[in-house]
């Protein structure tokens, strides 16, 4: 009991979310669960309806062109923790330089050899979004091509590796950091 008042402090649980006015609705099992443990675990899907997990889930499984992505908020503000980011004057000042305030929560491992340019700036919202997004991983558009809002698809087309590609650039690229030349991952081709 006590572990679940602990959690239930810690996501930003108040007695309203709770016990809701009268006349309101009590959040479902899965919504308070997903308030919960959408703090501790950054980009965890938002729970369903029946009718629209199962139709999108077709959409996306099928790769079907006109699927509806799922919006996904961030975990801080799904659990209404703006104090988390921002002090707490009613502005929109944030408690530390944006340089420092995602890598407060997110660990990345930046003693690599290469970093990623809006990384090393600290321009971690040149990428993500962070309140919440309908892409994976809180991105600010479409994965797919998302790479060449800053790099040159011509340019990166015109090497040979790069001709017949088919994977997304994060299967061979690492858009954060690595210790190979063009952020490359370590990539066992013999499977």
């Amino acid at each position: 009991m006590v572990l679940v008042l602990l959690l239930l402090i810690a996501a930003g649980c108040s007695k309203e979310h709770i016990a809701p006015e009268k006349g309101e609705n009590l959040p479902s099992s899965s919504d308070r669960l997903y308030k919960i443990l959408s703090f501790f675990i950054d980009g965890l899907p938002q729970p369903q309806k029946e009718k629209n997990a199962s139709t999108e889930s077709n959409a996306e499984s099928t790769g079907s062109k006109g699927a509806v992505a799922t919006y996904r908020d961030h975990g801080p503000y799904a659990a209404n923790l703006c104090d988390a980011c921002h002090i707490q004057s009613g502005s929109n000042e944030l408690i530390m330089p944006i340089e420092q305030l995602c890598q407060s929560c997110h660990v990345l491992n930046l003693k690599k050899k290469y970093v990623h340019g809006p990384v090393v700036a600290g321009g971690c919202r040149v990428c993500h979004d962070p309140h919440g997004s309908p892409y994976p991983y809180l991105l600010v558009s479409e994965s797919k091509d998302f790479c060449y809002h800053c790099h040159s698809q011509l340019d990166i087309e015109k090497r040979e590796v790069h001709k017949k590609a088919t994977e997304a650039c994060t299967f061979c690229h690492d858009a954060h950091a690595s210790d190979n030349k063009y952020l490359l991952r370590t990539i066992d081709v013999a499977k």
